[in-house]
């Protein structure tokens, strides 16, 4: 069964069901909705920035009124992470990773490629599913293999490649493609063209392989981003929270069959304070805070956790496994 009226058990043996059929998803840049190719087009740049102590609304500060260019950002997605930070505070990414583990089938000498593999916690325990294979460790971001090298060591083989998932290509992964299964983790909403990302995927596995994923899916973090906006702002960078719909679609246009892919809620509680606010840093506001200036970035932070109505990051998470068909399409768009 395909599509969005898949039902899987959610969070506490909830069934959940993907949203209402609709044409539109949720492609943000800013926060702000709008024609698919004008965003993609689009450089992403902040509308505000640094943090001014006027008095917002609710006596909040307003973040409104400062030059981006103050900051050192702009240009473009941040690709670099401080992955020390993230590994150490990434504990919800970790839990969603070991459950999603459990929905690969594997014999054990299979090449699996992790797409976004980030600092290898979760590879690490694909790894130990994988005692006679190999696990073809994928990241954008220098930092983030650094610490994954730094941790995976045994039973399988590791190959460590830094590379962009939108320009991914069988040669980029040598000897190692066609991989047997294709796992990611909360990655592709920071990929911003799908077409591209699920063509690149079937090209580099093979007939019958697996995709097993997971990452934020339409209306993801909408109260942490309402939050950001009470101060006077919208969150700068790039991501897409893709809907069921639409990701079946994509994956039909390039040519994975077999799919099912839903949403459900993931809630996620922080201790308030120094848990909150570090987290906050590291992940979700890491792209904003590269337009600000160093000296101010640490106090929007806590600014917005001061603005959210409790220490929850309301997640929504967008589940998909599907097998690369016969024949690999090649229709989708490469603009």
């Amino acid at each position: 069964m395909t599509g969005a009226g898949w039902a899987h058990p959610g969070p506490a043996g909830r069934g959940v069901s993907a949203a209402p059929a609709r044409e539109e998803e949720q492609l943000q840049i800013r926060g702000e909705r709008g024609d698919e190719r004008d965003l993609l087009a689009a450089r992403v740049e902040s509308s505000s920035a640094a943090a001014l102590q006027l008095p917002g609304p609710g006596g909040r500060p307003s973040f409104a009124d400062v030059d981006v260019d103050a900051g050192g950002g702009g240009g473009g997605p941040v690709r670099e992470w401080d992955a020390a930070t993230y590994d150490r505070v990434a504990d919800p990414q970790a839990r969603w990773g070991r459950v999603l583990l459990d929905r690969l089938a594997l014999a054990g000498n299979e090449t699996v490629l992790d797409a976004g593999c980030g600092t290898g916690r979760v590879a690490q325990l694909l790894c130990t599913r994988l005692p006679e294979g190999r696990v073809v460790a994928l990241d954008a971001s220098q930092s983030m293999l650094e610490q994954a090298r730094g941790r995976l060591s045994g039973p399988c083989q590791v190959t460590f490649v830094e590379a962009d998932l939108l320009d991914l290509s069988p040669d980029m992964l040598g000897a190692h493609a066609p991989v047997d299964a294709v796992f990611s983790t909360a990655t592709f909403h920071w990929v911003t063209d799908h077409d591209r990302l699920f063509a690149n995927l079937a090209a580099v596995l093979r007939p019958g392989g697996q995709l097993v994923a997971q990452c934020g899916g339409e209306g993801n973090i909408a109260r942490l981003l309402a939050a950001v906006r009470s101060l006077g702002v919208e969150r700068a960078g790039s991501w897409h929270y893709a809907s069921p719909e639409a990701t079946t679609r994509r994956l039909a246009a390039a040519g994975f069959v077999d799919a099912k892919v839903w949403t459900h809620v993931e809630p996620t509680t922080f201790a308030p304070g120094e848990q909150l606010v570090d987290f906050l840093e590291a992940v979700c506001l890491r792209e904003h805070l590269a337009t600000l200036p160093a000296d101010r970035r640490r106090r929007f932070v806590e600014a917005v956790a001061a603005a959210m109505p409790e220490p929850v990051i309301d997640y929504v998470r967008l589940n998909i496994v599907a097998r690369r068909g016969p024949e690999h399409h090649t229709n989708a768009s490469r603009a």
